[in-house]
């Protein structure tokens, strides 16, 4: 089905075309078309355009007003039911009730909800949720993820070619560290060739661990003993020069990582898919050729044996210039040049128009270096890579999130924790509805997931929040859990309907609402594609938070089941489904569950 004008973009056409009959030379002018709370529109596009004509806005206004279609009552395609001159020369703009219930029409026989696609479609490379192997996944991967995930699925959603891209650290120092350890330690070998033949959640959360009390003891090792740390850093040549026994340990301790993660990601209901993850280690064999390139057309030169870019406007306290280091002076490879290396893959390779980071926004530096590198190089045309560079995730006490004990908290324990609080929620608020133990911790499970990723994109991603969850899983306020709560209450108003159906009646009057909630509706097509270009899912939050807040009142407000005629229950029930299925759409894009019954 054909995308379905809204109405703004309705009002805002028919006041460019009567601007543009009464002043023929102000054809492209743009109205400057607003939602107002002085009537349902606001254009203020007059006054400008007077001032450029050294004309009076109030006397433009009112030819506009008269060059209006569609105001006159009984008109078939009526969509403006009153205008008039205000102020200096605004044009309020009130909409005919018809006009609303007509558009919702058309939005609800579309299963998209009239969301059109893009119309030039793109192919995107997002990079996003880079856990490092042989570490447990903390609180601060946990923005990555969730952002990432709303980000794919709302470009997906439009349309966009979406490859996504998992940068996991699998490469470098710490593993020749790790591997020669349980080199040197053969007992530990027997546990790490079971795991990664193991299944399930329980087995891959012991399995890392068991592989972070390794990385701990190997760490304390390499930092005291100058002889194992040569030897580790010898094992890190053997790695990179394809070594077989090395490797063979490499990959049980990648194996073992991943059924770790992916017993993370089933928990927060994100799929991650193998092929997508792309570590460090999947560039190794183009390092060589990168340097090589960066070196040979001028863009990298050799400073104390080290390669590297030097850029004018960065610079140290001291006022020298700090470059970004490609090579190190004894032959090692850092991250910009696996950056680098997966940037002319993406784009060389993968024919991405757009590479995104979701990042965390103090490697802001760094991406900015690696993208002008890139630039310079040729790989990377302008404008065509952008970091999502997100806040951080504070304690109460306004300071990053810890433990009592000063340690970085682990993602498993916080959603296991928003789980047990919102199971506790589901279960006080569900008593006498029915539900077994197991549809209690189903739905706990739906609601304290949803409370974590909720309160993460509500938030816009460049700003710190508050890690709070006696707020995530309140039933009142900016929560997933309220939106969850005005679903779940629409589906048991349909449940009770009876023979009554949702069926839009164009001829009756609306009150007031009904045309708020009917307004609002209306902006979900617009909202999804300014979500798209901007790449800011906290505004799509801010809409479905709006939506449920506009029922709440239209709940309050307008009986429904005991609305008094056939016609006004049907029209009803009708803004009561397409609320339902507006809800639910959004909360998908955000990656939240929205259960049928709570």
């Amino acid at each position: 089905m054909a995308s379905v004008p809204s109405l703004a973009a309705t009002v805002r056409q028919r006041v460019a075309e009567a601007l543009s009959a009464a002043l023929p030379e102000a054809a492209s002018a743009d109205p400057l078309l607003r939602r107002s709370d002085r009537a349902d529109f606001q254009a203020n596009g007059m006054l400008a355009l007077a001032k450029k004509l050294k004309g009076n806005p109030r006397e433009l206004a009112a030819k506009v007003v008269e060059r209006l279609p569609g105001v006159a009552e009984g008109d078939e395609d009526r969509v403006i039911a009153g205008i008039e001159v205000s102020g200096p020369g605004f044009l309020n703009i009130t909409v005919a009730d018809e006009a609303i219930i007509r558009t919702l029409a058309a939005r609800a026989a579309d299963d998209r909800l009239g969301v059109p696609y893009a119309e030039h479609p793109g192919t995107t490379v997002i990079d996003y949720s880079q856990p490092n192997v042989a570490k447990e996944m903390h609180v601060g991967h946990l923005r990555s993820t969730v952002i990432g995930d709303a980000i794919v699925k709302i470009l997906e959603h439009r349309g966009e070619k979406v490859i996504r891209r998992h940068h996991i650290g699998d490469w470098g120092t710490q593993f020749g560290m790790l591997i020669q350890y349980l080199i040197e330690h053969p007992h530990e070998l027997d546990h790490a060739a079971d795991a990664p033949s193991a299944a399930g959640g329980e087995s891959g959360e012991a399995a890392m661990s068991r592989l972070g009390r390794l990385y701990r003891e190997s760490r304390a090792l390499f930092d005291s003993d100058e002889e194992f740390k040569q030897r580790a850093r010898d094992r890190v040549v053997q790695l990179q020069a394809g070594d077989e026994r090395t490797l063979e340990l490499w990959r049980k301790i990648v194996d073992e990582s991943m059924i770790y993660f992916h017993a993370v990601y089933d928990q927060l209901d994100v799929e991650i898919r193998d092929e997508d993850v792309v570590g460090e280690s999947a560039y190794n064999d183009d390092l060589h050729q990168v340097v090589k390139d960066l070196e040979s057309s001028g863009v990298a030169v050799r400073s104390e044996g080290a390669l590297c870019v030097f850029f004018d406007d960065v610079k140290g306290p001291d006022g020298k210039p700090v470059p970004l280091i490609v090579q190190k002076s004894n032959g090692g490879f850092g991250y910009a040049a696996t950056d680098l290396a997966a940037i002319r893959n993406r784009v060389g390779e993968l024919g991405a128009d757009t590479l995104l980071y979701v990042v965390d926004a103090r490697q802001a530096l760094h991406f900015k270096m690696v993208f002008e590198t890139a630039r310079r190089a040729g790989w990377l045309p302008e404008g065509a890579a952008r970091q999502l560079a997100f806040g951080t995730v504070l304690g109460k006490d306004g300071k990053p999130f810890k433990t009592r004990e000063g340690e970085t908290v682990r993602l498993v324990d916080l959603l296991d924790e928003a789980v047990e609080r919102a199971t506790a929620v589901v279960r006080e608020k569900s008593q006498g509805a029915g539900l077994t133990e197991e549809e209690i911790a189903e739905r706990g499970a739906q609601v304290g997931i949803g409370a974590v990723k909720y309160a993460d994109l509500s938030t816009s991603m460049s700003r710190d929040y508050v890690f709070d969850l006696d707020r995530m899983v309140s039933l009142n306020g900016d929560t997933s859990v309220y939106l969850q709560y005005a679903y779940a209450r629409i589906q048991s108003i349909l449940r009770k309907a009876g023979d009554a159906k949702p069926l839009p009646h164009p001829e009756l009057s609306l009150a007031p609402a009904e045309r708020a909630l009917g307004l609002h509706l209306d902006e979900f097509a617009e909202t999804l594609e300014s979500v798209a270009e901007t790449y800011e899912p906290h505004k799509l939050a801010a809409y479905l938070y709006g939506l449920a807040s506009h029922y709440t009142t239209f709940y309050d407000q307008c009986p429904v089941l005991k609305a008094g005629d056939a016609a006004t229950v049907e029209n009803r029930l009708f803004l009561c489904e397409l609320t339902a299925r507006t809800l639910h759409q959004g909360m998908a894009l955000l990656g939240i569950r929205t259960p049928e019954r709570l």
